[in-house]
């Protein structure tokens, strides 16, 4: 994957930009090449100030920093009005809700869809109180994907992708896309874990919020649970 092996993999800090700073100093240690993270960026009474705190944390990382919101991210326009305002000062934090973006310098495109992703294609949009996306706004958000086949792939998405012979929850439309487009790696929320699915290795790291973070290595198709060290 084009000098792109070791990834960290966070999800959920839910506000604490205490957490986020602290993932800085793994990511530095493990000379990680990206950052994905996935799920509840926000939290506490104040949610657009705790998106600052976040955001702010992420600049320190000094590499590649690629998120989605979580279901708990709304109304969005909090949300994107904060991503909007960091992205503008800071070239290595992207958000990818519903897009996609390319590593600098590689050939190596991350995209995802943030929020809970139903199986239910009449199910209804929410984007106020809660995101949630019909598993049909999601197909039709990544179809981009297929427009850039030569391109290896990371998806991130808030929702994890079912698999039935682990009897996990998750979504039928997350697994289709995976198993359609065949990313290297897959960074989801949901219970901690990690397991193949096709050829695309899934890490779900657990809340970051709760000290839990993962680091993959794609080139030895190896993932590390591990957790953050006190304060």
């Amino acid at each position: 994957m084009a000098h792109i092996t070791r990834i960290l993999c966070a999800a959920a800090p839910r506000g604490s930009a205490d957490a986020v700073e602290r993932l800085g100093e793994v990511a530095s240690e493990h000379k990680v090449d990206t950052t994905i993270l996935v799920g509840d960026l926000g939290g506490g009474p104040d949610r657009q100030a705790s998106y600052r705190g976040v955001f702010r944390a992420l600049v320190a990382f000094h590499s590649p920093v690629y998120w989605v919101p979580g279901p708990g991210d709304a109304p969005v326009w909090e949300y994107l009005r904060e991503a909007y305002n960091i992205e503008v000062v800071s070239p290595l934090l992207r958000g990818v809700h519903g897009t996609l973006a390319f590593t600098p310098g590689q050939p190596v495109m991350v995209a995802g869809m943030g929020g809970e992703v139903s199986d239910e294609p009449s199910a209804d949009r929410d984007e106020i109180g809660r995101l949630r996306y019909p598993r049909w706004e999601v197909e039709y958000r990544l179809k981009i994907l297929a427009e850039h086949a030569e391109h290896e792939r990371i998806l991130a998405f808030s929702t994890p992708p079912a698999h039935k012979g682990l009897g996990l929850p998750g979504s039928e439309a997350v697994a289709e896309l995976v198993n359609t487009h065949r990313p290297r790696l897959v960074v989801c929320g949901g219970e901690r874990h990690t397991e193949l699915l096709g050829r695309s290795t899934i890490v779900a790291p657990g809340e970051l919020a709760e000290g839990h973070y993962a680091v993959a290595d794609l080139r030895r198709r190896d993932v590390v649970m591990s957790e953050l060290t006190a304060a």
